[in-house]
């Protein structure tokens, strides 16, 4: 077979030698067709396209591209039509007036006023901010600053979905923020002069250094003496405009690099492609079941950094065009971290989130070292979108088994807040598809494979070339269907095209081993099944143009595609519409994200070969009645369960979703770059710590909670900065923390929830509740006892002021149904007689007099330490700043009940003894519990891990060590680069 290249002379010799193989003309640009080249269907797409009116599917320009026409589709519209007053009267709840009115608006324009009317108490603003990675344009920079915005490829449902949502058919106000991408500046050489010059001052210099001397005496900005590509300011902005102007998809870019390359003058991008390593080389072969082998670290380390940068950048941007009432939908594995930083930085922002690609098990996901970080992340969102319903699952089940956190089929209770979690298979744009597909241009090479291929059955395949869309199984199958029905020989053909991988799956080696295994079993087929004149693969390793990929789709007889684990394959549906009249079978997956969706079509293991080829062999000989009714109900769902009809069901479940959680309080986890940075520019800071479920685990022993040595050796190094003064403010008793920790003595001490102090530096207690009347202390321990004499296991754990019953090692059942009973007794009994409160921890009731509290020794640090500072500030001598004369950090961290009177008291003093921006309360621990902290955050591991980051100590709380990766990435978000 020979194929026509005559469309690339001329072309390859300008070809930059540093573009990456998917964005080299001498590989996109190869026809697939035989008798037919690039420029002969190229000339007349562009002229058929201008009479009909209409656009491609694909194209070079998006600015081009508008929404296709939908004719081809046929949606039945309700006789009767609601009106907005009817939907709202008689509803019941949010969700019902959301489902009436999607069956309102079935067949008109949907309106947003439907949805404000049927959501009022969210304040729509009418505006979605779309995010995803990239932006829809490929960027190519010239240096007189004209920009060229080309089609990105890989994303076109995606896509689409932005399109129709920025159009007219739609009355959403729509914009996305996307990263610029990797953007190419070609080699623009110097043309050659038509005569020879007297001069050469008119000569470009061929660097800056080169360049002459302005008379004048103003010298034009100097580039940056760097590596990379460097953009003035200008022309920063000339693409930004060039992006919010654009018809098709308003556009917002996000600039990625490190803060010492951005400038007022410009920006020098180094190495664009690392934004975009730790997504592509770590989460996306974990998500689809591939594991690395084990590595030193260390290049992860500054891979996580990078990737955890992207997304603060993201939300720094977003933070700056987001309004209140925006509903803001994130898309993919690359952002993963970005509604956790947008909820802790707009907690009430309007969040959902959608993965394209597979949700692995926990046993997969606890492979990944950073698993927490990434479903905190996530579980920053109201909605969490997936492709198929195991994902989802698989989802749920990861918050519950790694976070602990309540789950089931629809959601997780995650800080304090109910996140829904929904299957939502994406679609494509039909009417485009098939504008396309039976355009002239593709008719004739339609016509061109048939005759190519006549009297032969053709089975086709196009597949990225990588690992996971199973192109060595389906020649595997192939094989054994050929060696199985020698009947079939020389009467199939597998025609196989496989465009160049864009993901770097931790680099060219794998995808070249991938690669290596494709041609070895495309020779070793070929050269036992074919002849002289037959091949019965024909491999085409390339891109295809758009006319060509729908000409194979509508020339073959079956459709095959055997990924091993998959999100949204959009090539089965483009099958589907493309077999609109001639009914060939499509051959499906089982771990392809469409199969769920396409259940009428033959579903395949792709490991079982075998059965892939009987399944071949079941399809070439199927009836006509019985392909026809396949793609009858396979082509019924895909005009159906389209691109519009995707984004209007994600809407409306996320508008429900918020409807019925509107009033939920939303506790965030804690934004450490925040806390740093703050930590960073105070002066004096004052630290609070509760002990048990904190500083340590809670354990079912109380004298087993014994201190680690990280958290001794942590705690000293935040305690020896001398503007930090740390305290312990604990339930438990003097003895226990003198033993434990009393050897730290810049640590201060509460023991027994504030009954007793010791200051840092002194050796002796002052007793607080010293005058307090301690005779209820016997009626306490006469009703405890008894309970204890019940409750096998539980015990009396007797403080100089407080009383406590420990049920932790007894029958859970038993022992949280006697504290219920225990508790009320109490209630009804020593608490009308004495000044006491009866205050509920973690399996244990406690009895304490009312006026000894943790929240007093807040407000009594809180108060002492300003104090001090203001008559420090009013010494002679001491010229202190305004507002240098008081506390400008205090952190303060617990886990139980007891705490929240910490957090009370200090939500008190905010605004007036402490700036409220310079107060961080934290709860540790469940994420349902209901707060009075501003931050969470899960166990105590996390604290000495926060302590430690502000501390500048690692993991064993030496300062010669390294920074824990997680810290690591969180100084270089504030940094604006990888620390060395």
């Amino acid at each position: 077979m020979s194929f026509s290249r005559d469309s690339l002379k001329g072309s390859d010799s300008q070809e930059s030698p540093d573009l990456p193989p998917h964005q080299r003309d001498s590989i996109t640009r190869v026809p697939v067709t035989p008798g037919i080249n690039s420029s002969t269907y190229t000339a007349r797409s562009s002229t058929d396209s201008s009479k009909a009116g209409g656009s491609g599917y694909f194209t070079n320009d998006p600015r081009k591209q508008s929404v296709g026409s939908s004719s081809t589709l046929r949606t039945e519209s309700p006789a009767d039509i609601s009106s907005t007053s009817n939907i709202v009267q008689g509803a019941t709840s949010p969700h019902d007036v959301l489902r009436r009115m999607s069956v309102s608006t079935r067949g008109r324009k949907e309106s947003i006023s439907d949805i404000k009317a049927a959501a009022p108490d969210l304040a729509l603003s009418g505006s979605i901010i779309s995010v995803t990675f990239t932006t829809p344009h490929a960027l190519k920079y010239h240096k007189n600053g004209d920009w060229e915005l080309g089609y990105r490829r890989g994303q076109s449902a995606l896509f689409d979905s932005f399109s129709y949502l920025s159009s007219d058919e739609v009355s959403w106000n729509h914009s996305v923020v996307a990263w610029t991408g990797e953007i190419e500046a070609p080699t623009e050489s110097l043309a050659a002069p038509e005569a020879i010059s007297d001069t050469t001052a008119n000569i470009p210099g061929l660097s800056h250094l080169s360049a002459p001397i302005p008379l004048d005496g103003e010298a034009p900005p100097t580039p940056p003496e760097v590596d990379g590509l460097w953009i003035p300011r200008d022309h920063q902005v000339k693409l930004e405009q060039q992006l919010a102007q654009d018809k098709r998809i308003k556009t917002v870019p996000v600039w990625l690099s490190d803060d010492t390359e951005t400038s007022d003058e410009g920006i020098t991008l180094n190495d664009q492609a690392r934004w975009r390593r730790y997504a592509e080389h770590t989460i996306y072969p974990l998500f689809h079941y591939k594991q690395h082998e084990p590595n030193d670290g260390r290049a992860e380390r500054i891979e996580w950094a990078d990737y955890f940068r992207t997304n603060l950048k993201f939300a720094d941007k977003i933070i700056e065009v987001y309004k209140p009432g925006d509903i803001v939908v994130i898309h993919d594995y690359y952002l993963l971290l970005l509604p956790s930083m947008l909820r802790q930085r707009a907690p009430k922002m309007y969040i959902s989130f959608f993965l394209h690609c597979p949700f692995p098990s926990s046993e997969f996901l606890r492979c990944l070292p950073r698993r927490k970080e990434v479903l905190e992340g996530m579980l920053g969102a109201n909605l969490v979108g997936f492709q198929s319903y195991s994902y989802s699952r698989h989802f749920a089940s990861c918050c519950t088994r790694i976070l602990d956190f309540p789950s089931d089929s629809v959601g997780v209770d995650a800080y304090g807040s109910r996140v829904e979690v929904g299957v939502f298979p994406i679609g494509i744009d039909v009417g485009k598809v098939e504008q396309m597909a039976w355009s002239k241009d593709v008719s004739e090479m339609y016509d061109a494979l048939k005759k190519l291929y006549k009297g032969k059955q053709v089975i086709v395949g196009r597949d990225r070339l990588d690992s996971v869309r199973g192109v060595v199984q389906k020649l595997m199958a192939f094989e054994r269907f050929l060696e199985l029905y020698p009947e079939w020989r020389e009467k199939v053909v597998l025609v196989q095209v496989t465009s160049p991988n864009t993901i770097e799956e931790g680099g060219e080696e794998r995808e070249n081993k991938v690669a290596t295994r494709v041609n070895a079993l495309v020779t070793k087929i070929n050269g036992t099944y074919g002849s002289l004149g037959f091949s019965p693969v024909q491999h085409y390793p390339q891109y295809l143009s758009p006319a060509e990929y729908f000409a194979l789709m509508r020339a073959a007889d079956i459709g095959l595609i055997t990924s091993v684990r998959d999100g949204m394959n959009t090539t089965s549906l483009e099958y589907v519409v493309c077999q609109r009249d001639t009914h060939g079978p499509l051959i499906l997956s089982e771990f392809s994200g469409t199969a769920g969706s396409l259940r009428d079509a033959i579903h395949i293991n792709p490991w079982d070969l075998t059965d892939v080829a009987h399944q071949i062999n079941n399809a070439l000989t199927m009836s006509a009645e019985k392909r026809m009714a396949m793609q009858s109900s396979l082509y019924r769902h895909v005009t159906t369960q389209n691109v519009r009809s995707w984004i209007a069901k994600f809407l409306r479940k996320l508008v429900g979703t918020l409807a019925s959680t509107n009033n939920e309080n939303v506790t965030p986890v804690l934004d450490r770059t925040v806390m740093l940075k703050q930590y960073r520019e105070a002066n004096k800071r004052l630290f609070m710590f509760d002990y048990d479920g904190t500083l340590t685990p809670i354990v079912r022993d109380p004298q087993a909670a014994v201190p680690s040595e990280r958290v001794i050796q942590t705690l000293k190094a935040l305690a020896a900065d001398h503007r930090n003064d740390v305290w312990i403010i604990s339930g438990r008793d003097q003895d226990f923390l003198q033993q434990h920790l009393g050897h730290i003595p810049e640590l201060g001490f509460s023991a027994e929830h504030g009954s007793f102090i010791r200051h840092p530096g002194q050796d002796t207690w002052e007793n607080l509740a010293e005058k307090l009347d301690m005779s209820w202390q016997a009626d306490v321990v006469d009703v405890f006892q008894k309970y204890t004499d019940r409750v096998p296991g539980s015990f009396i754990e007797r403080k100089r002021c407080a009383l406590t019953w420990h049920y932790r090692q007894a029958d859970p059942e038993q022992g949280l149904h006697a504290s219920l009973v225990l508790h009320k007794e109490l209630e009804d009994t020593v608490v009308k007689k004495w000044d006491v409160d009866v205050m509920k921890g973690k399996a244990n009731l406690e009895v304490r007099p009312t006026f000894i509290n943790k929240g007093e020794i807040a407000k009594r640090l809180v108060n002492s330490y300003n104090s001090d500072m203001a008559k420090m500030a009013d010494e002679p001598g001491n010229s202190s700043e305004k507002g240098k004369d008081r506390l400008d950090f205090v952190l303060c961290m617990g886990d139980d009940f007891t705490d929240e009177d910490m957090f009370r008291a200090l939500n008190g003093l905010s605004g007036t003894q402490v700036e409220r921006g310079h107060v961080f309360t934290v709860t540790i621990g469940a994420s349902t519990k209901v707060t009075l902290a501003k931050w969470h955050m899960l166990e105590p591991e996390d604290v000495i891990e926060a302590v430690a980051l502000l501390a500048g100590v690692g993991l064993s709380g030496e300062a010669h060590e390294q920074l824990s990766q997680v810290n690591l990435a969180t100084v270089a978000g504030l940094e604006g680069h990888v620390p060395q």
